[in-house]
């Protein structure tokens, strides 16, 4: 369900001044079940466990679950004790592939500064877009809205100074909310949280914190930096009292970017109208085509991606003679190799589009055409772009994907 018909997650406050809060950490909730629940809303509100046999652990586990106290890497033995009412769902790893890989392509469409820390999170430094999206938190709406609109999953987002402080900011406000953390308010935030909260705080230093009457990190701050250090080790005190007072010098450290930008859709329920098909082919090359463009990049090879009612999948790729960030072409070239499948009766489960072979657009060569005219589809939906960032997606879109029983409203994705 969507957010605008069901504001989920915990209370948001009011809005935090994000002037100087470049970072942002956005973590997945509860990735694994939460992908899995896409695919069988029938389970929604129920305790799901996600994991393997009996020797197995907990991967993930809805917040149903976690209430009776199961937690990821738990045994599968000892989850199912304390929930004997769970439902245990062994894990698809391919479907978190790819979703993981779709959340990334959206954080990418923003900064390519982003630095993954598993398939479910990421760090990113948005300090570079915040005039084109007009502010961090605002980044950070925008990313929740349109993960939970193409993946059909909800995450949570911290945006703070330094990457500890976004980090927790996303873990306090799980699930599917965000967090500012000003920085004229990072001590008032930190000091009353538990001395666990800091990184690098484990089991361990735990005990050795609390035999030395630290329980919070204010009552760390308070230390003297040489009697942690005579506690813990040089490297160790220095790093929690910086941490302590929210100093972190780390940078988010981007790494190899994708290599292909894409979007694909599950359906509510298997499809087998073709019309229907095109028609979604059509959204997803629009939506592959604005990110393309939002990053600043084209690409020559169009693939798409078909899941057929029992999970097999096939794909299917053209390369193209230029390169081309125009949605138009991307869906006719996507639209030519569903066609050429000959599935008019084939019940399909899922649908993606993809391009690949990405380079800058400003290094990609382009041939003149004789006669060309000076504007075409790309200066049409250069356009689109331009009046989504004013009124909001979808305020354009193309007519065959403007439903006449539901008026489009400011916000609407295409």
């Amino acid at each position: 369900m969507s957010r605008r018909n069901n504001p989920a997650g915990p209370p948001q406050g009011p809005p935090g001044d994000d002037t100087d809060c470049p970072v942002l950490h956005v973590d997945m909730d509860a990735f694994y079940a939460s992908v899995e629940l896409r695919d069988r809303p029938e389970l929604r509100g129920r305790p799901v466990i996600v994991g393997g046999g009996s020797r197995g652990v907990v991967l993930s586990a809805t917040y149903e679950a976690r209430a009776f106290g199961v937690t990821s890497a738990m045994p599968m033995t000892r989850a199912r004790r304390l929930c004997p009412q769970g439902i245990v769902l062994s894990p698809h790893h391919d479907r978190y592939s790819d979703v993981s890989a779709g959340v990334m392509a959206v954080f990418r469409s923003i900064t390519p500064l982003v630095e993954p820390l598993s398939l479910d999170e990421a760090f990113l430094d948005v300090r570079g877009a915040v005039r084109r999206f007009g502010g961090a938190r605002l980044i950070g709406e925008y990313v929740r809205a349109t993960v939970e609109d193409e993946q059909g999953i909800t995450c949570s987002v911290g945006v703070a100074p330094t990457k500890f402080l976004a980090k927790l900011a996303s873990a306090h406000c799980k699930p599917d909310g965000l967090l500012v953390v000003p920085a004229a308010e990072v001590v008032g935030f930190l000091h009353p949280l538990p001395v666990a909260a800091l990184w690098g705080v484990g089991e361990k230093t735990e005990e050795v914190l609390v035999r030395l009457g630290l329980r919070t990190v204010g009552d760390l701050a308070s230390t003297p930096v040489a009697t942690l250090q005579r506690a813990l080790g040089p490297a160790m005190g220095a790093h929690l009292s910086a941490l302590a007072w929210g100093r972190d010098e780390r940078v988010v450290t981007p790494s190899e970017p994708e290599k292909s930008i894409g979007a694909e859709e599950t359906f509510p329920i298997d499809v087998d109208d073709p019309a229907v098909v095109r028609r979604e082919l059509l959204r997803l090359a629009e939506r592959t085509a604005a990110r393309m463009r939002s990053a600043g990049q084209v690409g020559r090879t169009v693939s798409i991606k078909v899941r057929f009612a029992d999970f097999t999948t096939i794909t299917r790729a053209k390369t193209l003679r230029e390169a081309t960030d125009v949605g138009r072409v991307v869906y006719e070239t996507a639209l030519g190799l569903y066609d050429a499948l000959g599935l008019e009766r084939a019940r399909l489960r899922l649908v993606g589009v993809r391009v690949e072979q990405l380079v800058d657009s400003e290094r990609a060569p382009r041939q003149l055409l004789l006669g060309e005219k000076e504007i075409g589809w790309r200066e049409a939906e250069q356009a689109v772009d331009r009046a989504a960032r004013r009124f909001g997606a979808g305020a354009v879109r193309p007519a065959a994907l403007v439903d006449p029983e539901k008026p489009a409203r400011s916000g609407d994705s295409p």
